[in-house]
């Protein structure tokens, strides 16, 4: 991503509603289905925010991403291990995680999908589990995307074709921010739909950032109940390692 990316990133994600939402969501994913005891690489850990909350979980942790800086901060805000590495080669030996999370980089134009799953199934223990958070569809591709160097999005037969090609088994995957995909569908081809809008991370004004939570609170509920939705702005997929 471009450097000025992070640094949004590095100050908004405590604390705004899309990572507070997407961050619970891979806690969830990792309540479900944890996978054997071991460690948790979080791969493309940015500056850390989901690194932070994993430690919740009391597990070994480790986080790598392609940018120096960023996995210096990551370390510094998890009290993780983090290195700077490349999704494609990915530095660690064969199953030596036990569950590895990955938000928001195979999308990424320097990531080649199939490479980045092939060393995922390479580094996951048998038995473990890969949580990814890919975003959804091509005519959402905006400013925002270009900033962040995102070169393609999913839906949810593509994703989970991809996975299961790369040899991984109980592939699940759900649409999330489903109440506010209209919102976010104006927001990023009417509002800010030209080439220098300027990026979906910011801060918001409180009153706003509560309301935006307090919607993805909900369908979060009405998920854990059962409920499905047929589409979304992001994608969670879970899946095992045979």
């Amino acid at each position: 991503m471009e450097p000025a990316e992070y640094d949004l990133m590095d100050a908004a994600e405590e604390r705004m509603w899309w990572y507070r939402a997407l961050h619970a969501r891979v806690l969830d994913a990792l309540a479900r289905r944890p996978g054997p005891p071991g460690s948790v690489l979080d791969a493309g850990c940015g500056t850390g925010g989901l690194l932070r909350r994993l430690a919740t979980l009391g597990r070994p942790l480790a986080g790598l991403d392609y940018n120096p800086a960023a996995a210096a901060r990551a370390a510094a805000k998890s009290g993780a291990v983090a290195t700077a590495g490349d999704a494609n080669r990915l530095p660690f030996a064969d199953r030596a995680f036990a569950a590895l999370t990955s938000c928001d980089v195979l999308c990424h134009r320097a990531v080649d999908p199939a490479a980045a799953l092939a060393e995922f199934h390479r580094v996951l223990m048998p038995g473990g589990t890969l949580v990814l958070n890919l975003p959804a569809y091509d005519w959402l591709h905006s400013a925002h995307d270009e900033r962040v160097h995102n070169a393609r999005r999913f839906t949810a037969a593509s994703a989970r074709a991809l996975v299961a090609a790369a040899g991984f088994g109980g592939v699940e995957t759900r649409y999330w921010n489903a109440l506010l995909l209209p919102l976010m569908a104006l927001q990023r081809k009417v509002l800010r739909s030209d080439a220098d809008a300027k990026s979906d991370v910011e801060p918001f004004p409180p009153w706003l950032d509560a309301s935006l939570h307090a919607v993805t609170a909900a369908e979060r509920f009405l998920g854990r109940l059962g409920l499905r939705y047929p589409a979304g702005g992001s994608i969670l997929l879970v899946a095992t390692r045979p």
